[in-house]
């Protein structure tokens, strides 16, 4: 009989325990995302603020809907697209500050910095706005998720379009660092492969303002296509600068990472009919026109698809916190690795071992003028190309956790 009670009080405190643990394995109560981005630079129309607003609309809409036990808290700084400044700072929160996860992250150096540390002290990364397929290959962790895009999916939409509609030969304009590079890698690859040659190639200082003697450069080659391997401002200074000297039309652009904030800024009448690839766009169904008209009523511009990955994934990484019951990062992580992504981002979106998040991509081709009909109404959606084309298979994956 006794020991009956002592089995029953047994079980009974183990209940109490696991019943509890929701809040009671969230380090002091608190889940703390930190969001990490460009504020002031060549990168802050398609990622900064907008980004922070994405991240506290996650934040709130999470809140009424999951009720969590536990409080949600954001913090936001600068990374000014040094890689020393961002590390430094997410060591700070990490230490310091109880930060749980270091989020949005655009331009891959502060990335590949930050995931280091992240690493070391078991946190969470989650990347809207990088680009570089290393982040999921050789340099890939078990505590990071590269989300919205990768030069992979650029190069395999918008090169691979461009060449085979008769763009077969080529000229790149490159941003000197890891993501220009690996763009004009993975889109130099697509570009052979479909028959094209590349001609030659300039590297630029990021950020850059004066192009001229890198457009004179692509100009004398006499390629058909001149593929801007760079973002941002360095996109639209280019483009304007191409212009102004006469490249084009007598050669074509191709922005191989272009955002709506480009189009935008830049106008239809520069831009109609280029090509580019993105994972997300404001106007494809009823789900993303209700969440864009959120944003902008907030923000005043529609966003950008690494706007709206930030949200998505501060969504899913929240959800996943209190599905796991906790904020350490490696049972967080298994469980967004385990639950299928599903909202106005991505439908039956996932995370594979190696952190990246398959989605469908889209190819798009900006309208002209004329067939623009209300504002933002800037995209032509010409192709949907499948989560498990988009991007690099796991057979070529350089990642140590995948097994093969």
């Amino acid at each position: 009989m006794q020991m009956k009670k002592l089995s029953t009080l047994a079980c009974a405190a183990a209940f109490a325990m696991l019943s509890g643990a929701a809040s009671a394995q969230v380090s002091g109560n608190t889940v703390k995302v930190g969001v990490l981005t460009d504020m002031s630079g060549t990168y802050s129309d398609l990622a900064g603020a907008g980004a922070v607003l994405a991240t506290e609309m996650a934040i709130a809409d999470f809140i009424a809907e999951a009720k969590p036990e536990f409080k949600v808290e954001m913090v936001s700084a600068d990374h000014q697209n040094k890689a020393d400044i961002a590390s430094n700072k997410a060591r700070e929160w990490f230490e310091r500050e109880g930060v749980d996860a270091a989020t949005e992250l655009v331009t891959t150096s502060t990335a590949l910095a930050v995931m280091k540390v992240a690493k070391e002290m078991n946190r969470v990364t989650l990347m809207s706005g990088p680009g570089s397929t290393p982040i999921t290959n050789e340099q890939c962790t078990d505590l990071a998720v590269h989300y919205t895009y990768d030069t992979y999916a650029l190069a395999n939409g918008t090169a691979k379009a461009v060449t085979q509609q008769g763009g077969d030969t080529w000229f790149f304009l490159t941003a000197d660092y890891a993501f220009g590079q690996a763009l004009e890698r993975d889109s130099s690859a697509v570009v052979t492969a479909n028959g094209g040659k590349v001609l030659g190639s300039v590297r630029h200082p990021f950020p850059a303002s004066d192009f001229s003697s890198f457009l004179l450069q692509a100009q004398a080659s006499g390629a058909k296509i001149i593929g801007l391997a760079n973002a941002g401002a360095d996109t639209t200074n280019a483009i304007k600068q191409a212009a102004e000297f006469g490249v084009t039309p007598k050669q074509a652009l191709a922005g191989l990472l272009m955002f709506i904030s480009d189009v935008h800024s830049l106008g239809l009448q520069s831009t109609q009919g280029m090509y580019l690839t993105t994972g997300f766009y404001w106007d494809l169904n009823d789900d993303t026109r209700a969440w864009s008209k959120r944003f902008f009523d907030k923000h005043k511009r529609m966003p950008t698809m690494v706007q709206a990955g930030q949200y998505s994934s501060v969504m899913h990484y929240l959800r996943a916190v209190k599905a796991a019951g906790t904020d350490e990062a490696g049972k967080v992580m298994a469980q967004m690795k385990a639950t299928p992504i599903n909202d106005f981002f991505a439908k039956n979106g996932r995370i594979r071992d190696d952190g990246r998040m398959i989605h469908d991509m889209y190819l798009a081709q900006v309208k002209k003028p004329d067939e623009s009909k209300y504002p933002w109404d800037y995209y032509s959606i010409r192709q949907t190309i499948p989560a498990d084309e988009a991007f690099l298979p796991l057979a070529q994956s350089k990642c140590p956790l995948v097994k093969k």
